[in-house]
């Protein structure tokens, strides 16, 4: 696949789609700029012009005579800040807020119309590829959420891990028979209270996981199948994830907890020596294919 011209007849099509092109947007008075200007101002703070400009990437000069006009048809005004007189904050009037209403009620009633030409799994679908690529595409900082596992969680961690190692580390079959066994084994012998696994999510998808699960050895717990997302690092997610795992553990009355990791995923061993663990012995190992040094960290709780 073609990135770029696949991202190109993407634009091609919403444009299309979204009515982009039409001298008047929706069959309003004004055109998709003009529109998105309007819209900025009905839900910002009594924004200035510096900073319209600033948010929607606009040269100063359209944006001034765009500004000139609305305030010729009476749909904004300038008012003078309390604290500085220089600032001009811009609000809509009466006018400017009717017309808002309108062309926002256009715009709702549009989308709704294109949504509901899909099934309900494709609208889903549709809104959660939306959402995730704005989060990929940098449109504002996305956020993550935790959550305790639900059904289908195991199998879809497993999967999405033993991907990961393969593309990854080349680490096939055997690794993926150990993610089976370790996510088969919780739900088959789950311990409310005394185990549990985090799923980490960015804009509703699974960027991540966790598992914290009985040694079996008196007072001691594990920390298991750490992962991120690729689309996901640098969040601060499998810090948060481990972060979870820790004050489960202790609130479990866990006298200590230990890990298994590799001296290759540095990502991982840096959350690990931050938190406190104390890497105790390595161990060279071919498990998953080539040799690779394993080792066993511990953290008393």
């Amino acid at each position: 696949m073609d990135q770029i011209e696949t991202f190109r007849a993407f634009n091609r099509f919403h444009t299309r789609l979204i009515g982009a092109l039409a001298p008047r947007f929706l069959g309003s008075e004004m055109g998709l700029p003009e529109a998105r200007l309007l819209f900025e101002i009905a839900r910002g703070q009594e924004p200035l012009a510096a900073e319209l400009g600033a948010s929607l990437g606009v040269d100063a000069g359209y944006l001034s005579r765009t500004l000139s006009r609305f305030e010729a048809r009476g749909w904004i005004r300038r008012t003078r800040s309390a604290e500085d007189s220089r600032r001009r904050p811009i609000v809509l009037t009466e006018a400017g807020g009717a017309l808002f209403a309108d062309l926002d009620r256009r715009q709702r009633d549009a989308v709704t119309d294109i949504i509901g030409g899909l099934s309900p799994a494709a609208g889903t679908l549709a809104v959660q590829a939306l959402a995730d690529a704005q989060a990929l595409l940098g449109g504002g900082a996305p956020g993550f959420t935790l959550r305790t596992f639900r059904p289908g969680d195991m199998g879809a961690i497993a999967s999405r891990q033993a991907i990961l190692y393969a593309e990854g580390w080349n680490w096939g079959p055997p690794m993926e028979v150990l993610l089976g066994e370790v996510t088969t084994s919780f739900l088959r012998d789950f311990r409310p209270g005394r185990e549990q696994c985090w799923v980490g999510e960015v804009a509703g998808r699974m960027a991540g996981s966790v598992f914290c699960t009985d040694s079996g050895e008196p007072g001691l717990a594990k920390l298991r199948l750490l992962y991120v997302e690729p689309f996901a690092r640098g969040l601060g997610l499998g810090e948060a994830l481990v972060e979870a795992c820790l004050t489960f553990a202790r609130e479990a009355g866990y006298e200590a907890i230990e890990l298994w990791t590799h001296t290759i995923l540095t990502s991982a061993r840096r959350i690990y020596a931050g938190k406190g663990f104390r890497l105790m012995r390595t161990e060279m190992h071919a498990e998953f294919g080539d040799p690779i040094q394993g080792e066993y960290w511990r953290l008393e709780l």
